[in-house]
């Protein structure tokens, strides 16, 4: 029997590719092959997924969130090319424990763009999460050519504090975007303004206190409509103002930006499921082990393990999380038929100790590939299962094997050497 393992990653602790290698360890162990396949939903770890599913990585160096120059790449399999908010000029470029909710840029991500579009990218993959800015993607335009003036026609240089100072836009010189399809990987549904918006929203994630929440606020909505104004040829067309338009608040205004490109958005999971070959890779698997940081009731409404489990059926589906605040019901739901919270496991904090999170990724995967071996060797068809379980899955055995599972302590034992 070959599993696939196709996890997302555990924010703050573990990537996708860290949590596969390791469950396939544990899944090793027992004697149990598996195919890798880490996973992403259009947030930070896309374009990691996307080279490691065989696309090609391509350096390029840009500015962060506070404008100090970095490397990086972007992912391009000769016509698609993923380019993420994260790498570029996302949180993760500032300074560690640092935030600038009012100085932050995404002039970064538009400079990883043109790299794209100098690549020959036909389409280019937008994903937007892990973002530090609230510019409404002003410095995305900027950096692809549009300039901004003040009242006395001095440049001015976008960032979310600097938007009301804005009074006249040149789009002259924006790049030419025809025959590139552009497209934006979120599931972040909230409009541009209000109380559902980006600034108020995401605002205090990236560090803005309620003054600073209703300047960022205003800015984004003084910036949205300057730019209805130079609506561009081929871009966005509707009756409805486009900053009510669900998406355009995710990434502290990004969305906005794109739409206003032209961009078309998807849902992020689905979309990359698709794009990393999800459907041919489970074809050739018996069952599919999948995760993240933490599982809850919000996981049902498209998160990612989600769509993994609707879309591996009728295949036993397994998930390792770090927590697991699921009921039964909503486990079920779900489509999982077991779920290895890995806080179950030891009486540490696996999420302030990456190597500690490895290990017990690992013990969970060998709990899982005990049960894949057991369930291979009695043969058990699918009509049994139906037997047990309405939803046609047995029911979760989440103290089978591991109220005999000793704690795994933070130090190394020589075992685990």
């Amino acid at each position: 029997m070959r599993v696939l393992v196709a996890p997302d990653k555990f924010k703050g602790s573990l990537t996708a590719l860290e949590v596969a290698t390791a469950i396939a360890q544990g899944l090793a162990a027992t004697g149990v092959a598996s195919t890798l396949l880490p996973l992403a939903d259009g947030g930070d770890g896309s374009v990691a997924a996307a080279l490691h599913a065989g696309s090609a990585p391509h350096p390029v160096t840009v500015r962060g969130a506070d404008g100090r120059r970095h490397d990086t790449e972007f992912a391009f399999d000769g016509t698609t090319a993923v380019v993420e908010v994260a790498s570029t000029c996302g949180v993760s470029t500032l300074p560690p424990g640092e935030l600038a909710p009012m100085t932050s840029s995404s002039y970064g991500l538009g400079q990883a763009v043109l790299a794209a579009l100098d690549a020959g990218a036909r389409r280019i993959v937008l994903c937007l999460g892990g973002s530090a800015s609230t510019d409404g993607g002003a410095g995305l335009l900027a950096a692809l050519g549009v300039r901004f003036r003040d009242g006395a026609g001095r440049d001015v240089e976008p960032t979310g504090g600097t938007l009301a100072r804005i009074a006249e836009l040149d789009v002259s010189g924006l790049r030419d975007l025809t025959g590139t399809e552009l497209t934006v990987a979120t599931d972040v549904d909230n409009p541009l303004l209000g109380a559902a918006g980006a600034a108020t929203v995401f605002g205090p994630q990236k560090g803005a206190v309620p003054v600073q929440i209703a300047e960022l606020d205003a800015g984004l909505s003084h910036l949205a409509g300057l730019l209805e104004r130079h609506r561009r040829a081929g871009g966005h067309r509707s009756t409805t103002p486009l900053a009510d338009e669900p998406g355009t608040g995710a990434a502290g205004g990004l969305g906005f930006a794109c739409r206003w490109l032209g961009a078309s958005r998807v849902a992020g999971a689905e979309f990359f499921l698709d794009l990393l070959g999800f459907d041919a890779a489970v074809s050739h698997c018996a069952a599919v082990v999948t995760g993240e940081g933490r599982m809850d009731g919000q996981t049902l409404a498209g998160k990612l393990p989600a769509v993994v489990a609707a879309r591996s059926a009728p295949r036993r589906v397994h998930a390792v999380v770090g927590q697991s605040l699921l009921t039964e019901d909503e486990r079920v739901r779900l489509g999982l038929d077991e779920v290895v919270a890995l806080g179950e496991l030891t009486d540490e904090d696996p999420s302030r100790d990456p190597d500690l999170s490895k290990r017990l990724v690992a013990v969970a995967g060998a709990l899982i590939g005990r049960q894949v071996r057991a369930l291979t060797v009695a043969g058990r068809s699918g009509a049994d299962r139906r037997e047990d379980d309405p939803a046609g899955r047995p029911p979760r055995g989440r103290a089978r094997e591991r109220e005999q599972q000793q704690p795994v302590s933070a130090r190394p034992t020589a075992a685990q050497h």
